[in-house]
């Protein structure tokens, strides 16, 4: 009886994945904007986020590879940050742009779930806040290679929009917004 229900069971999980209609497929294009919690930018003593992360990235389903779909796509971040020790220190701004490549593979109805990286650039201002001598020239730009990886998932509420949810290593450690299918 005992195998019965194991053979039972396999046989419903393999249904269910195989059977589902898969909500991001080749040659689908989809917007995401969101917002972040957590980042991996700055940390230690004395910072504090004055803008969380804000993002907007664009995807497009470039192939079917296997059982799923492979999409490409560009991204956009913004974010602030301050550090303060007694009466001077620096306010930051990045602008992160970069190329992010997802392989998607749907588990079940209306949730399109996917793992991805991302590769890009990040532009860091500086500013000098407080008192400083005025002789010294305490601001400056910088930037640097950014990476991102990630899971992520986009629950579709209707044919067009979607929840999405992304966790992971880069600008933010947890990503929530929302997605449109274009």
């Amino acid at each position: 009886m005992r195998n019965h229900k194991i053979i039972i069971v396999a046989m419903l999980f393999f249904s269910a994945v195989y059977v589902n209609a898969q909500p991001f497929v080749e040659k689908d294009k989809v917007f995401n904007i969101g917002i972040g919690i957590g980042s991996t930018l700055y940390s230690g003593t004395g910072y504090k986020m004055t803008l969380p992360p804000i993002s907007a990235s664009f995807e497009y389903g470039l192939m079917e590879l296997g059982p799923g779909v492979l999409g490409i796509g560009g991204y956009f971040g913004i974010s602030g940050y301050k550090w303060e020790y007694d009466n001077y220190g620096w306010k930051y701004s990045n602008f992160t742009f970069g190329v992010r490549g997802n392989y998607h593979y749907s588990f079940v109805d209306k949730l399109d779930t996917y793992g991805g990286m991302m590769l890009g650039y990040n532009f860091v201002t500086s500013k000098a806040i407080g008192e400083w001598p005025p002789e010294w020239d305490v601001s400056a730009n910088s930037s640097s290679f950014a990476w991102s990886i990630y899971v992520g998932a986009r629950y579709y509420f209707t044919e067009k929009f979607a929840a999405m949810a992304e966790l992971g290593y880069g600008v933010a450690i947890l990503n929530l917004g929302i997605a449109l299918k274009l």
